[in-house]
């Protein structure tokens, strides 16, 4: 069943996509300076195109809220955290710190030597 929704999930995405492409742009983003449509209000009527567009995004709402009612269902009732299988298994030693002469800085023993030429 959950299969089924989400194939026409994704038919009704990329109806969606498809339908709203092919729109008009209004210009005036955000609904600011239509046209003059033959109301008072300022607004066009909704034309055919508008009314497919809210019936896909309908649907597309609906399977949304139903896959993840299924998906609820479907779950095992535990976190994803609580499996044991997704951590690697404790180590049961502890690794073994570094000499400590290796965290010291150089002494002054060790410096490099300057070349015989460096003078000229």
């Amino acid at each position: 069943m959950e299969n089924i929704i989400l194939i026409i999930h994704l038919i009704l995405s990329l109806g969606l996509i498809g339908v709203v492409l092919i729109q008009r742009s209004e210009g005036g983003g955000l609904g600011i300076g239509g046209g003059g449509g033959g109301s008072m209000s300022g607004r066009p009527g909704i034309s055919p195109l508008g009314k497919v567009t809210w019936l896909l995004g309908i649907a597309f709402v609906i399977t949304s809220i139903s896959l993840t009612v299924i998906s609820a269902q479907n779950s095992s009732g535990g976190s994803v955290l609580d499996s044991d299988n997704l951590l690697p298994p404790a180590a049961e030693e502890s690794p073994t710190p570094p000499p400590a002469d290796d965290l010291l800085p150089p002494s002054s023993g060790d410096a490099p030597l300057t070349p015989p030429n460096a003078d000229q």
